[in-house]
């Protein structure tokens, strides 16, 4: 059975984005006779605020989107990775750095999607008690151990796994349990998510997290990675930039089942255009 999931981060309020992201997910579980599951990703405790998490509940239930079960949060989560970090430890796979992003970007020589790529400046390092460091997994070792490894995208297709384009990433972080990476890859598992949805700008990611569920024994769904929705200037809506709140749509009186089906039909406001394709990182 198709199961798909919604899963917004509580730092700030909701766009047109994640409604969009919402309903894609939504209507392909329906059309599949599956199931359609909520998850909060509410690990980052620098920034992540109940309100927010309420806020985005309040928001999905007036654009009339119901979940299936439970809505599920990450931070009830943090035992599993830490096993899933134990494990990978245990196979010579991760190793401590105290690199800052200043220190990264300065001594780094090429880019990956997710900008410099690590430069291996702790590779080979051991932690002592109190150090405040992070965990990088070592993407060569990694992949030589992993062997070729294919994954499946509803809208580009076959693809072959190349989590080497981003060199040695970080699973485990100072100042949270875990990454978007290793979180995402445990919970979608967890969750029995069949098919992955989200916007092109993660297509990358997947690569990514395939080499996870391999290293992890985890199930392998399949990807469907969809367009953004993006204002005049080719810039996708985000929360930093202050994209309108679905908060603020909805105490206006706005119409929630209403403005679903306008995305559902590509009808979107003045300034606005969806995006096809793959979102490639510059």
């Amino acid at each position: 059975m198709i199961r798909t999931r919604f899963a917004p981060s509580p730092n700030g309020p909701l766009h047109l984005g994640h409604a969009y992201a919402a309903v894609v997910a939504h209507d392909l579980a329906r059309a599949g006779g599956g199931e359609f599951g909520v998850r909060i990703e509410d690990i980052d405790g620098a920034r992540s605020r109940a309100e927010f998490a309420g806020q985005a509940l309040e928001d999905l239930a007036w654009l009339g989107l119901a979940a299936d079960g439970p809505v599920s949060r990450q931070s009830a989560n943090l035992a599993r990775y830490a096993a899933a970090g134990e494990q990978l430890m245990a196979l010579g796979l991760l190793y401590p750095c105290s690199c800052t992003r200043r220190e990264v970007a300065e001594a780094a020589i090429d880019r990956g999607p997710d900008g410099p790529i690590y430069p291996g400046t702790c590779r080979g390092r051991t932690a002592q008690p109190g150090d405040d460091v992070a965990w990088r997994i070592d993407m060569a070792r990694a992949s030589d151990m992993a062997g070729p490894l294919w994954w499946d995208d509803a809208v580009a297709g076959r693809q072959r796994a190349r989590p080497e384009m981003f060199g040695d990433v970080v699973l485990l972080r100072k100042e949270a349990p875990a990454s978007y990476h290793l979180a995402a890859t445990l919970d979608d598992a967890a969750d029995g998510i069949t098919l992955v949805t989200r916007g092109s700008d993660l297509f990358h990611a997947s690569h990514i997290h395939r080499l996870l569920q391999e290293l992890l024994g985890l199930p392998v769904p399949t990807w469907h990675h969809h367009g953004l929705l993006v204002e005049a200037d080719g810039r996708k809506l985000a929360k930093r930039r202050g994209s309108p709140a679905l908060a603020d749509l909805r105490r206006a009186g706005d119409d929630g089942p209403a403005l679903a089906d306008r995305l559902r039909a590509g009808l979107l406001p003045a300034g606005l255009s969806l995006a096809e394709g793959l979102y490639l990182p510059a």
